[in-house]
């Protein structure tokens, strides 16, 4: 892909995603990640996005055409010369809780267990061992020079040593806006200490209410609260995404607090609709530079992504359904 100006850079996973959605048909070994529908989320708005990842050998490469295709650059993708198990099996129950054993879903469906799933098993990455790294662990020299010149960064959860890595370097070049979505391995009371140095040289901190809890455990139980213990290290704004009763807004420079409510979408599938979010609110702030603009953004996103399955779906919709979302939401939006 050629070299070209960039506005975004986006960080995170790409991965084989084999989802089993509440209703509808599973999509089996499809091209999925955090990185992928963060990107969705800003595409939804905006363009020129470079993508940094890492990969094994053994991803197809016609998905990183598909990519290239789609208008993203994906001069950012490391491929390692060796395999690397980037498959996620998602499934959810009627309660909406993630399945523990998703081999044991496709037996109880019906559905016989694909041969790309063949030894695969959950992920179970322990936080006693952030710091050591992975192959999956950015270096200094998967940042291209060209994606410097870019002006806005999310950061989607990765492994704890990236996101350390990642705001000093980028802030040596344009990049001015830097959010970042913890990763859920290191939001551990045991590892407080090391929540600081996240913290100061970003932008927005963008954290799921489960993570949020888990890291303030002991601590406080008061979401508001934790958002100001976050902020108070350094970043503009916290947002702490809740799913279906959709997000909270801490301005720690305004010293404003908004409640928005998510958009009420039809839940088809809700993978990916938190990095979704991440990439709307990224898109919404480079735009606007307005924290309650940016989220808003960020929930259509989140939107348009749950009524479908998998990462493209949200781009086939209909021209100006984003636009009038947006809209409809602002009304919706309760200062506290």
């Amino acid at each position: 892909m050629e070299s070209h100006y960039l506005r975004y850079v986006i960080a995170g996973r790409l991965q084989r995603d084999f989802i089993l959605p509440l209703e509808g048909k599973p999509s089996l070994d499809v091209p999925g990640g955090s990185a992928l529908y963060a990107a969705v989320g800003v595409l939804i708005w905006d363009k020129d996005i470079g993508l940094i990842s890492r990969v094994g050998e053994d991803y197809p490469q016609e998905w990183l055409e598909a990519l290239a295709e789609r208008g993203l650059d994906i001069q950012g993708v490391r491929i390692l010369p060796q395999g690397l198990d980037v498959r996620r099996v998602i499934c959810s129950s009627e309660e909406g809780e993630e399945v523990s054993n998703p081999m044991r879903w496709f037996a109880q469906r019906g559905i016989p267990i694909p041969k790309a799933l063949l030894g695969y098993t959950p992920s179970t990455q322990s936080h006693n061992h952030h710091e050591d790294p992975t192959p999956f662990t950015l270096r200094l020299n998967d940042i291209p020079q060209s994606y410097l010149e870019a002006t806005a960064a999310h950061l989607a959860p990765m492994d704890y040593l990236s996101h350390t890595l990642l705001p000093s370097v980028l802030r040596k070049g344009n990049v001015t806006t830097i959010t970042l979505d913890p990763g859920s391995e290191y939001m551990h009371p045991t590892l407080w200490e090391r929540i600081p140095p996240l913290i100061r040289d970003l932008t927005a901190f963008l954290v799921a209410e489960e993570d949020l809890r888990r890291l303030f455990q002991g601590r406080s139980t008061d979401l508001w609260e934790m958002a100001e213990g976050i902020a108070v290290y350094g970043c503009d704004f916290v947002v702490v995404k809740r799913g279906e009763a959709g997000q909270y807004l801490y301005d720690r420079v305004g010293q404003k607090r908004w409640m928005i409510p998510a958009y009420p979408a039809r839940v088809v599938d809700p993978t990916g609709a938190g990095d979704a979010f991440c990439g709307g609110f990224l898109a919404g702030y480079r735009q606007t530079y307005d924290p309650l603009a940016a989220v808003l953004h960020g929930n259509v996103s989140a939107s348009l992504v749950i009524e479908g399955s998998g990462p493209f779906y949200a781009l086939e919709a209909l021209p100006g359904l984003a636009q009038a979302r947006l809209e409809a939401l602002r009304d919706a939006v309760s200062v506290v």
